[in-house]
């Protein structure tokens, strides 16, 4: 069996990565997305163990120590991170990971698995992205100004990925990241895994 692909996908707030990938999992029975160890609280409407793993923070000191994760970080007070094992687990199987993640994060992700592909998101100019930071307009100048500062800091490290998409039009990009994964798929090593039996009665001299 043909292993997955790791994909790191990242992007500033009000880039559209969150609902791209929504869709990119309704669309694509081959790829899953990972649900990351969180020690914040459970916000209403959430499900433990699918939105987050829940745990306190106990639990997370005590699975950095075990060596769990394959990337963590500290977020306003509260930690996040990414199960190695699953990540492992669900590649042996020929399903393709997607990691909903920062620049920092996907930096820890390559270090640790060099084979993983970086994807950036970016919007299509910057007032579509103060646009869409803005919202309901219910925020204050100075909170859109951190914003737009904070989305042009991450936007700075889209070099550091192997594929970038521009999210102008959404069903465009999502055929993008569609291409990202079937390209990666049809990639010459894979599919001698996939095609083995295949590839050997093709190039046998016997009919």
């Amino acid at each position: 069996m043909k292993k997955g692909t790791l994909y790191t996908i990242s992007a500033p707030s009000g880039a559209g990565k969150t609902s791209l990938v929504a869709q990119l999992l309704k669309t694509d029975n081959l790829v899953k997305v990972s649900v990351s160890h969180t020690t914040r609280q459970m916000r209403p409407g959430e499900v433990d163990g699918v939105n987050y793993n829940f745990v306190t923070k106990d639990e997370f000191v005590e699975k950095i120590s075990q060596g769990d994760f394959l990337e963590h970080a500290e977020v306003f007070g509260n930690f996040y991170g990414t199960s190695q094992a699953w990540v492992v687990e669900t590649l042996e199987q020929g399903i393709d990971v997607i990691l909903e993640i920062d620049w920092q994060g996907a930096a820890q992700v390559r270090r640790a698995m060099p084979d993983t592909l970086g994807i950036f998101i970016l919007p299509p100019s910057v007032s579509a992205l103060r646009e869409r930071l803005t919202g309901r307009g219910q925020d204050g100048e100075d909170i859109i100004s951190k914003r737009m500062a904070e989305a042009i800091s991450e936007m700075s490290h889209y070099h550091e990925a192997n594929y970038l998409v521009i999210n102008d039009n959404f069903d465009e990009a999502l055929l993008d990241l569609l291409a990202i994964l079937r390209a990666q798929r049809l990639e010459i090593t894979k599919q001698c895994e996939a095609n083995s039996t295949l590839l050997q009665q093709l190039l046998s001299k016997s009919e």
